[in-house]
């Protein structure tokens, strides 16, 4: 299985910070974080990622236009919304994202 790399959005700095470090204590998984969207935008190379994790305090317009500009730039990217809770629930999330996937190119 290839290393996969995860962009995180979102508005809390400490909670981004504790999400980041939490996916990066996984040796096939790399994570970045970010807390404003057009820095991604303008920055970011979405083509570099295979999942976006939406964190909490994002706005619904505002999430709703990551995600349709995500997919448009990115159209294989995975998109989870993660709203808290402990890192056992994230890993759940994610590990039941991926597996609704299994067969899909992407991975």
């Amino acid at each position: 299985m290839k290393k996969l790399n995860f962009l995180v959005i979102g508005k809390n700095k400490p909670i981004l910070d504790v999400l980041v470090r939490l996916l990066n204590e996984n040796t096939d998984w790399s994570a970045s974080g970010f807390i404003n969207e057009e820095e991604v935008f303008a920055n970011v190379n979405l083509l570099n990622f295979d999942i976006l994790l939406l964190s909490c305090g994002i706005e619904d317009f505002t999430e709703q236009m990551i995600k349709e500009k995500s997919k448009k730039i990115n159209p294989k990217i995975l998109i989870i919304q993660h709203y808290g809770g402990g890192s056992g629930l994230l890993k759940n999330e994610i590990l039941f994202a991926l597996s609704e996937f299994n067969n899909s190119e992407c991975f």
